[in-house]
């Protein structure tokens, strides 16, 4: 099986530009590409995965990945996805998550010895002169054609801005930066960018008369998976900090069953026979599936050791209800108030509820566990005694627990 009929076979591929040269450049190792990734935030998150592992692959192949970091494009925002306007970013916030960027992403991809390059869009877009880039560029594109896309459609109800109208521009300017400055002559991105995309390889055949290809890689989950990387406290990051090893493997550990092998197939590097003879797998042989995965992508981002601490913690936590290696809230004597800790202010400290309003309501509605023991008093202390040393294992509904002691 070439690398492009691998790519197929997983489900990765959702469009292409022009297929024949494609598979010719990615089976030869030909394929310089680039992937964007504007730095909204100071960590990746699992929405970003899938492309970081597309990149490692085709890299694994020969082929030279380009990551872009979005300096100059995180000043406006894209509006892709969206129905309201992005928060604007100051200069400093931008380059500090860039830089947060950097570090994780060095563990998917060899950066070494030419093997890829990481480039910021900043050093080209801000100093364009924009008189210089209506002339050279506006002049290639057609409002109404721009005003067709996908992307720019769900937003005209509520208002779109002229400063993320410039989007489209921006992004094709990037590939057209990339194809004369790295001889970038492929894109990829995900199915909502697929208009970006298609203005940049218009503009450099239409400028340039050269070549240039796009690719769009298929959404990753079913109609549900829109909530891909969101839990009920937010979004799963790469950063241990901001979500653990333990967390990320439940996340992956609890995917719904029609995602299992969709996300074997497109994250893990295991061989497609292997996958492929799950295929009528049911019922626990699912679970074991979702272990192999949440096993492998937690390798992947945090290493081996931790996975097989989140590995062997998750199957304590369920097989008896406690476990050295779960997610701990670790406490002090402070937090305590008259010899124990009532129990809102534990799911709260435990950040397992945003407020207390929020931990009430759980509580009432019998979401709230202690040692598996549901809890539905508002008013429930939890002893010191027990607090101290091992502590106890605090559940907030299916999949939400900490275990919560007192040091």
């Amino acid at each position: 099986m070439t690398v492009y009929e691998e790519l197929q076979a997983r489900g990765l591929l959702a469009q292409v530009t022009d297929e024949d040269e494609i598979r010719e450049l990615i089976n030869n190792g030909k394929a310089t590409f680039y992937i964007g990734f504007d730095p909204t935030a100071d960590s990746l998150h699992v929405g970003h995965f899938m492309a970081l592992c597309l990149m490692k692959r085709l890299q694994m192949a020969g082929n030279k990945p380009i990551a872009l970091l979005g300096g100059g494009t995180a000043m406006i925002g894209d509006p892709s996805g969206r129905t309201d306007m992005r928060q604007m970013m100051t200069k400093e916030t931008i380059q500090h998550n860039c830089d947060c960027f950097k570090v994780q992403m060095s563990k998917f991809i060899d950066f070494s010895e030419g093997k890829a390059l990481m480039v910021n869009n900043a050093d080209w877009l801000l100093d364009l002169n924009y008189v210089e880039v209506l002339r050279e560029v506006g002049a290639h594109f057609s409002v109404n054609r721009m005003l067709s896309a996908e992307c720019y459609k769900q937003r005209m109800e509520k208002g779109l801005s002229f400063l993320e109208f410039n989007y489209m521009i921006m992004q094709s300017y990037d590939f057209y930066a990339l194809f004369q400055k790295y001889g970038c002559n492929m894109q990829f991105g995900g199915d909502d960018q697929w208009s970006n995309m298609l203005g940049g390889t218009r503009l450099i055949k239409t400028k340039l008369n050269k070549d240039a290809y796009a690719m769009t890689i298929t959404l990753l989950l079913n109609s549900e998976g829109k909530k891909m990387g969101k839990t009920q406290s937010g979004a799963v990051w790469l950063d241990p900090e901001k979500t653990s090893p333990f967390d990320f493997y439940q996340y992956w550990r609890n995917i719904a069953d029609a995602d299992v092998l969709k996300c074997l197939r497109m994250l893990t590097f295991l061989p497609l026979e292997q996958i492929n003879e799950m295929d009528h797998w049911e019922g626990s042989q699912l679970n074991q599936a979702k272990e192999i995965l949440a096993f492998e992508l937690t390798k992947m981002v945090h290493g081996e050791e931790e996975a097989v601490k989140a590995q062997t913690g998750a199957r304590a936590l369920f097989g008896t209800g406690n476990a050295e290696e779960m997610p701990i809230a670790e406490l002090t004597k402070d937090d305590l108030t008259d010899g124990g800790l009532d129990l809102i202010s534990a799911l709260v400290k435990a950040e397992l509820a945003g407020t207390r309003s929020e931990g009430r309501r759980a509580i009432e509605q019998g979401g709230v566990s202690l040692d598996n023991e549901k809890i539905v008093d508002i008013k429930y202390v939890i002893p010191e005694e027990k607090l101290v040393g091992e502590g106890v294992v605090l559940r907030r509904g299916k999949k939400k627990f900490k275990k919560v002691c007192v040091k």
